[in-house]
Protein backbone atom coordinates (compact mmCIF):
# COMPACT_ATOMS: atom_id res chain seq x y z
CA UNK A 1 0.00 0.00 0.00
CA UNK A 2 1.55 3.36 -1.14
CA UNK A 3 0.38 6.66 0.79
CA UNK A 4 2.04 9.68 -0.34
CA UNK A 5 3.05 12.16 2.00
CA UNK A 6 0.19 15.28 0.84
CA UNK A 7 -2.42 12.65 2.22
CA UNK A 8 0.06 12.17 5.53
CA UNK A 9 -0.34 16.26 5.72
CA UNK A 10 -3.91 16.36 5.28
CA UNK A 11 -4.21 13.37 8.53
CA UNK A 12 -1.74 15.53 10.35
CA UNK A 13 -4.31 18.85 9.98
CA UNK A 14 -7.05 16.75 10.57
CA UNK A 15 -6.19 15.20 13.60
CA UNK A 16 -4.42 18.82 15.08
CA UNK A 17 -8.37 20.53 14.03
CA UNK A 18 -10.09 17.51 15.90
CA UNK A 19 -7.60 18.00 19.29
CA UNK A 20 -8.68 21.63 19.36
CA UNK A 21 -12.06 20.97 19.17
CA UNK A 22 -11.48 17.98 21.92
CA UNK A 23 -10.08 20.94 24.29
CA UNK A 24 -12.43 23.32 23.50
CA UNK A 25 -15.43 21.20 24.35
CA UNK A 26 -14.61 17.82 26.23
CA UNK A 27 -11.60 19.37 27.99
CA UNK A 28 -11.35 16.27 30.31
CA UNK A 29 -11.34 13.76 27.07
CA UNK A 30 -8.25 11.27 27.46
CA UNK A 31 -8.36 11.64 23.76
CA UNK A 32 -6.67 15.45 24.39
CA UNK A 33 -3.37 13.06 25.58
CA UNK A 34 -3.58 11.02 22.75
CA UNK A 35 -3.85 13.19 20.12
CA UNK A 36 -1.40 15.89 22.05
CA UNK A 37 1.63 13.81 22.07
CA UNK A 38 2.33 13.78 18.22
CA UNK A 39 1.42 17.33 18.31
CA UNK A 40 3.69 18.48 20.54
CA UNK A 41 6.72 15.49 19.41
CA UNK A 42 5.35 14.62 15.83
CA UNK A 43 4.28 16.87 13.60
CA UNK A 44 5.61 19.99 13.65
CA UNK A 45 9.18 18.25 12.58
CA UNK A 46 7.07 16.15 10.13
CA UNK A 47 5.95 18.89 8.32
CA UNK A 48 8.78 21.36 8.38
CA UNK A 49 10.92 18.64 6.97
CA UNK A 50 7.84 18.14 4.39
CA UNK A 51 8.25 22.01 3.53
CA UNK A 52 12.36 21.44 3.74
CA UNK A 53 13.00 18.17 1.73
CA UNK A 54 10.02 17.24 -0.70
CA UNK A 55 11.82 15.33 -2.90
CA UNK A 56 12.10 11.99 -2.04
CA UNK A 57 15.55 11.09 -2.78
CA UNK A 58 16.62 13.40 0.33
CA UNK A 59 15.80 11.14 2.96
CA UNK A 60 14.74 8.20 3.58
CA UNK A 61 11.61 7.01 6.02
CA UNK A 62 13.54 5.95 8.57
CA UNK A 63 15.61 9.52 8.49
CA UNK A 64 12.46 11.44 7.78
CA UNK A 65 10.80 9.67 10.51
CA UNK A 66 13.61 9.88 13.47
CA UNK A 67 14.49 13.82 12.18
CA UNK A 68 10.57 14.70 12.95
CA UNK A 69 10.78 13.43 16.65
CA UNK A 70 14.43 15.54 16.52
CA UNK A 71 13.62 18.59 14.94
CA UNK A 72 10.08 18.56 17.06
CA UNK A 73 11.63 18.83 20.53
CA UNK A 74 13.92 21.06 18.65
CA UNK A 75 11.10 23.72 17.48
CA UNK A 76 8.48 23.27 20.16
CA UNK A 77 11.11 24.95 22.65
CA UNK A 78 11.62 27.90 20.36
CA UNK A 79 7.58 28.87 19.97
CA UNK A 80 7.40 28.62 23.61
CA UNK A 81 10.15 31.10 23.81
CA UNK A 82 8.92 33.47 21.17
CA UNK A 83 5.15 33.22 23.20
CA UNK A 84 6.94 34.15 26.82
CA UNK A 85 7.88 37.60 24.94
CA UNK A 86 4.08 37.68 23.57
CA UNK A 87 1.18 39.37 25.99
CA UNK A 88 -0.69 35.61 25.48
CA UNK A 89 2.27 34.24 27.52
CA UNK A 90 3.51 29.93 27.61
CA UNK A 91 -0.34 28.68 27.95
CA UNK A 92 -2.79 26.10 27.11
CA UNK A 93 -4.36 27.85 24.17
CA UNK A 94 -1.55 30.01 22.67
CA UNK A 95 0.81 27.13 22.87
CA UNK A 96 -2.04 25.01 20.55
CA UNK A 97 -2.96 28.00 18.55
CA UNK A 98 0.72 28.57 18.11
CA UNK A 99 2.01 25.05 17.24
CA UNK A 100 -1.37 24.48 14.57
CA UNK A 101 -0.32 27.43 12.89
CA UNK A 102 2.73 26.09 12.32
CA UNK A 103 2.34 22.88 11.37
CA UNK A 104 -0.35 24.23 8.58
CA UNK A 105 2.19 26.80 7.56
CA UNK A 106 4.58 23.69 6.68
CA UNK A 107 1.90 21.51 5.39
CA UNK A 108 1.13 24.12 2.63
CA UNK A 109 4.44 24.72 1.97
CA UNK A 110 5.51 21.09 1.94
CA UNK A 111 1.99 20.52 -0.03
CA UNK A 112 2.80 23.22 -2.51
CA UNK A 113 6.19 22.35 -3.35
CA UNK A 114 5.51 18.65 -3.75
CA UNK A 115 3.43 19.42 -6.73
CA UNK A 116 5.39 20.61 -8.55
CA UNK A 117 7.92 17.64 -8.64
CA UNK A 118 7.30 14.83 -10.74
CA UNK A 119 5.00 11.88 -9.49
CA UNK A 120 7.94 9.34 -9.08
CA UNK A 121 9.65 12.22 -7.19
CA UNK A 122 7.48 12.71 -4.55
CA UNK A 123 7.72 11.41 -0.89
CA UNK A 124 5.86 8.12 -0.60
CA UNK A 125 5.67 5.78 2.68
CA UNK A 126 4.75 1.83 1.32
CA UNK A 127 3.04 -0.59 3.92
CA UNK A 128 3.50 -4.05 3.72
CA UNK A 129 0.76 -5.72 5.99
CA UNK A 130 3.06 -9.08 5.66
CA UNK A 131 4.98 -8.10 8.99
CA UNK A 132 8.65 -9.39 9.02
CA UNK A 133 9.97 -10.48 12.47
CA UNK A 134 12.04 -8.73 14.08
CA UNK A 135 15.38 -9.96 13.54
CA UNK A 136 14.70 -10.38 9.90
CA UNK A 137 14.12 -6.35 10.14
CA UNK A 138 17.12 -5.52 11.90
CA UNK A 139 19.04 -7.80 9.38
CA UNK A 140 18.17 -6.43 6.38
CA UNK A 141 19.20 -3.03 7.92
CA UNK A 142 22.38 -0.97 7.04
CA UNK A 143 24.45 -0.14 10.22
CA UNK A 144 23.51 3.48 9.39
CA UNK A 145 20.03 2.83 9.46
CA UNK A 146 20.71 0.63 12.91
CA UNK A 147 22.00 3.77 14.41
CA UNK A 148 19.18 5.68 13.33
CA UNK A 149 16.66 3.27 14.36
CA UNK A 150 18.35 2.94 18.04
CA UNK A 151 18.40 6.76 18.07
CA UNK A 152 14.73 6.97 17.23
CA UNK A 153 14.08 4.52 19.64
CA UNK A 154 15.98 6.20 22.75
CA UNK A 155 14.22 9.85 22.04
CA UNK A 156 10.70 8.32 22.23
CA UNK A 157 11.60 6.31 25.02
CA UNK A 158 12.98 9.75 26.76
CA UNK A 159 10.50 11.52 25.25
CA UNK A 160 7.52 9.46 26.66
CA UNK A 161 9.46 9.07 29.92
CA UNK A 162 9.85 12.66 30.62
CA UNK A 163 6.23 13.56 29.49
CA UNK A 164 5.28 10.86 32.23
CA UNK A 165 7.22 12.65 35.00
CA UNK A 166 5.75 16.32 34.60
CA UNK A 167 2.20 14.22 34.50
CA UNK A 168 2.99 12.67 37.83
CA UNK A 169 4.62 15.35 39.69
CA UNK A 170 2.87 17.26 42.09
CA UNK A 171 2.11 20.66 41.20
CA UNK A 172 2.67 23.88 43.07
CA UNK A 173 -0.46 26.30 42.89
CA UNK A 174 0.39 29.67 43.50
CA UNK A 175 -1.39 31.28 46.26
CA UNK A 176 -1.62 34.91 46.79
CA UNK A 177 -4.09 38.19 47.52
CA UNK A 178 -4.70 41.27 45.26
CA UNK A 179 -4.86 44.05 47.09
CA UNK A 180 -5.02 47.48 45.98
CA UNK A 181 -6.00 51.03 46.61
CA UNK A 182 -8.22 53.25 44.11
CA UNK A 183 -9.03 57.12 43.96
CA UNK A 184 -12.64 57.85 44.75
CA UNK A 185 -13.76 57.35 41.21
CA UNK A 186 -12.22 53.80 40.89
CA UNK A 187 -8.87 54.84 38.95
CA UNK A 188 -5.53 54.05 39.51
CA UNK A 189 -4.46 57.81 39.41
CA UNK A 190 -4.79 60.75 40.94
CA UNK A 191 -4.50 59.96 44.71
CA UNK A 192 -5.70 62.65 47.60
CA UNK A 193 -2.39 64.32 48.02
CA UNK A 194 -3.41 67.18 50.60
CA UNK A 195 -6.50 67.71 52.27
CA UNK A 196 -7.35 70.20 55.17
CA UNK A 197 -7.63 69.09 59.11
CA UNK A 198 -11.15 67.76 59.94
CA UNK A 199 -11.31 66.55 56.27
CA UNK A 200 -11.55 62.88 55.44
CA UNK A 201 -9.48 61.09 52.86
CA UNK A 202 -11.17 58.98 50.70
CA UNK A 203 -10.07 56.20 49.02
CA UNK A 204 -11.51 52.47 47.23
CA UNK A 205 -9.63 49.55 48.91
CA UNK A 206 -10.03 46.04 47.07
CA UNK A 207 -9.20 41.89 47.55
CA UNK A 208 -9.45 39.35 45.02
CA UNK A 209 -8.74 36.24 46.74
CA UNK A 210 -6.33 33.67 44.38
CA UNK A 211 -5.76 31.45 47.59
CA UNK A 212 -7.86 29.00 45.88
CA UNK A 213 -10.03 28.94 49.37
CA UNK A 214 -12.30 30.89 51.15
CA UNK A 215 -10.01 33.56 53.18
CA UNK A 216 -10.72 35.93 55.66
CA UNK A 217 -9.47 39.36 55.57
CA UNK A 218 -9.46 42.35 57.81
CA UNK A 219 -7.84 45.92 56.84
CA UNK A 220 -6.03 48.13 59.78
CA UNK A 221 -6.19 51.98 58.58
CA UNK A 222 -2.49 53.90 59.61
CA UNK A 223 -1.65 56.95 60.29
CA UNK A 224 1.85 58.02 60.67
CA UNK A 225 2.16 54.84 63.06
CA UNK A 226 -1.19 55.45 64.59
CA UNK A 227 -4.00 53.07 64.02
CA UNK A 228 -7.52 55.06 63.64
CA UNK A 229 -9.94 52.52 62.01
CA UNK A 230 -10.54 49.00 60.79
CA UNK A 231 -12.12 47.47 58.03
CA UNK A 232 -13.87 43.90 58.33
CA UNK A 233 -13.49 40.84 58.90
CA UNK A 234 -14.16 40.75 55.11
CA UNK A 235 -15.14 36.24 54.01
CA UNK A 236 -14.13 35.59 50.33
CA UNK A 237 -14.80 32.89 48.04
CA UNK A 238 -11.61 31.59 46.11
CA UNK A 239 -11.17 34.52 43.14
CA UNK A 240 -14.13 36.79 44.64
CA UNK A 241 -13.71 40.39 44.67
CA UNK A 242 -14.38 42.97 46.84
CA UNK A 243 -14.03 46.80 46.85
CA UNK A 244 -15.43 49.19 49.39
CA UNK A 245 -14.82 52.67 49.64
CA UNK A 246 -13.47 53.66 52.95
CA UNK A 247 -12.26 57.43 54.75
CA UNK A 248 -9.47 58.23 56.50
CA UNK A 249 -9.63 61.44 58.96
CA UNK A 250 -6.01 62.54 59.63
CA UNK A 251 -5.80 63.85 63.58
CA UNK A 252 -3.20 66.37 63.00
CA UNK A 253 -2.05 68.89 60.39
CA UNK A 254 1.48 67.98 59.27
CA UNK A 255 3.27 67.48 55.57
CA UNK A 256 4.36 63.65 53.93
CA UNK A 257 2.11 61.85 56.31
CA UNK A 258 2.15 58.15 55.87
CA UNK A 259 -1.70 56.95 55.12
CA UNK A 260 -1.16 53.00 55.33
CA UNK A 261 -3.40 50.03 55.48
CA UNK A 262 -2.58 47.09 56.46
CA UNK A 263 -4.07 43.69 55.06
CA UNK A 264 -4.26 40.88 57.30
CA UNK A 265 -5.18 37.36 56.16
CA UNK A 266 -7.49 34.73 58.70
CA UNK A 267 -6.87 35.16 62.26
CA UNK A 268 -2.60 35.99 61.33
CA UNK A 269 -1.57 38.81 63.35
CA UNK A 270 1.24 39.60 60.60
CA UNK A 271 0.42 42.22 58.37
CA UNK A 272 0.03 39.84 54.95
CA UNK A 273 -0.33 42.99 52.67
CA UNK A 274 0.53 46.80 52.79
CA UNK A 275 -0.37 50.28 50.93
CA UNK A 276 0.20 53.46 51.97
CA UNK A 277 -0.09 56.83 50.51
CA UNK A 278 1.30 60.06 51.30
CA UNK A 279 -0.98 63.20 52.24
CA UNK A 280 -0.72 67.01 53.06
CA UNK A 281 -2.78 67.73 56.13
CA UNK A 282 -2.93 71.64 56.30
Amino acid sequence: MRIRANHILFCINALTLLLILIITFLPDNFLRIILGLPLVLFFPGYTLLAALFPRTGGLNNIERFALSFGLSIAVVPLIGLALNYTPWGIRLYPILISLSIFSFSMSVIGWYRSRRLPPDETIAFLINFKVPSVSQMWSSQSLRDKIITVVLVVMIIGAIGTLVYVVNQPRHVEQFTEFYVLNAEGKAENYPSTVFLGQSVEVILGIINHEHEATDYRIEIVIDGESIGQVGPVSLDADETWEQAVTATPKQKGDKQKLEFLLYKNTGADVYESLHLWIEVQ
